[in-house]
């Protein structure tokens, strides 16, 4: 059974910096693609960046492009998002996600299992 667990959330002053990690156990790691998703309180859930199943090819969401930076680590099963220059309107519950797909992708219906989520907060 394939388990995804995020961490790294937290609380941050807008301009500052969050890394999070998701960790996946239950099938080869590195045959398939990865992306993060977020939702916010009275929102849909929204696509952040997805990663290639190599770390080849990325994509990400234009209010987070030039900020944010997804990665993996394949020998670790993990992957990160690191976040730079906060802002308040990131703030989020974040989800790591992964599919069946060997491509990046940026539709959460090819996502089929998915992380509890992590929060963060961006104070102004």
């Amino acid at each position: 059974q394939v388990q995804l667990v995020e961490s790294g959330g937290g609380l941050v002053q807008a301009g500052g910096s969050l890394r999070l990690s998701c960790a996946a156990s239950g099938r080869t790691f590195s045959n398939y693609a990865m992306g993060w998703f977020r939702q916010a309180p009275g929102k849909e859930r929204e696509f952040v960046a997805t990663i290639s199943w190599s770390g080849s090819t990325t994509y990400y969401a234009d209010s987070v492009k030039g900020r944010f930076t997804i990665s993996r680590d394949n020998a670790k099963n993990t992957m990160y998002l690191q976040m730079n220059s906060l802002k308040p309107e990131d703030t989020a519950a974040y989800y790591c996600a992964t599919g069946r797909s060997t491509v990046a992708v940026t539709a959460a219906a090819r996502y089929a299992y998915w992380g509890q989520g992590t929060q963060v907060t961006v104070s102004s």
